[in-house]
């Protein structure tokens, strides 16, 4: 039986984020089994492979702000794909209490 690596484990659960719902970085890392360890997700993120179809476009910081700088190219794409998801914003941020995942 083969092991699941760490990578494998955090793409395994940002793919089953629902639609219209957000995760944080960290809650990610915790759920993997690794927590204290939100900057690997977000450095798996950005080296995951552009025609990946995991919904990288749900995980956000702990505030629920998106981490592209604001009015960027990934900003903006971000910011779009979660509201035609319905994902709405306040002041640029996202109601975790509401949108955020489990």
């Amino acid at each position: 039986m083969s092991q699941v690596t760490k990578e494998e484990l955090i793409f395994t659960i940002i793919a089953a984020i629902p639609h219209g719902k957000v995760a944080s970085y960290g809650q990610i890392a915790s759920l993997a089994g690794y927590p204290n360890h939100a900057r690997l997700v977000g450095k798996l993120l950005k080296h995951m492979p552009s025609d990946s179809t995991i919904p990288w476009h749900r995980v956000v910081n702990s505030q629920g702000k998106l981490s592209f700088p604001q009015a960027s190219e990934k900003y903006n794409l971000q910011r779009q794909q979660l509201l035609s998801e319905g994902v709405s914003f306040t002041k640029e941020r996202i109601n975790m209490s509401h949108y955020g995942w489990q």
